[in-house]
C-alpha cells in the first residue's frame, strides 16, 4: 500500500511542478511520476543540508515541488525538454 501511496503523491507533484516549470505538455504520467519521486528526494537531501527538517505536511510538500522543480530545470538544461 505505501508504494501505491508513494507513485499516487509522487505524480501529483510532478504534475504540479511540470507546471510550475511549463513543461507539462512535454511530461506525460509516467514522467510526473518519476520526476515527482526523485524530484522530492532531491529536495529533501538539499533541504538536509541546509539544516532544514520540514515537519509539517504543507512544508513537505512545498519541498518535494521545489525538488521536483529544480529537477526539471536541471533535465531542461541537459536538453531533456524542446523549448516552446
Amino acid at each position: 500500500m505505501d508504494w501505491i501511496v508513494s507513485l499516487v503523491i509522487g505524480g501529483i507533484v510532478g504534475w504540479l511542478a511540470s507546471i510550475v516549470m511549463k513543461t507539462n505538455a512535454q511530461m506525460g504520467i509516467v514522467a510526473n511520476v518519476l520526476i515527482g519521486i526523485f524530484g522530492s528526494s532531491l529536495g529533501y537531501w538539499l533541504a538536509g543540508l541546509l539544516g532544514m527538517a520540514p515537519t509539517g505536511g504543507l512544508l513537505r510538500f512545498a519541498i518535494a515541488i521545489a525538488g521536483a522543480s529544480l529537477l526539471i530545470f536541471i533535465l531542461g538544461k541537459l536538453g531533456m525538454f524542446r523549448k516552446g
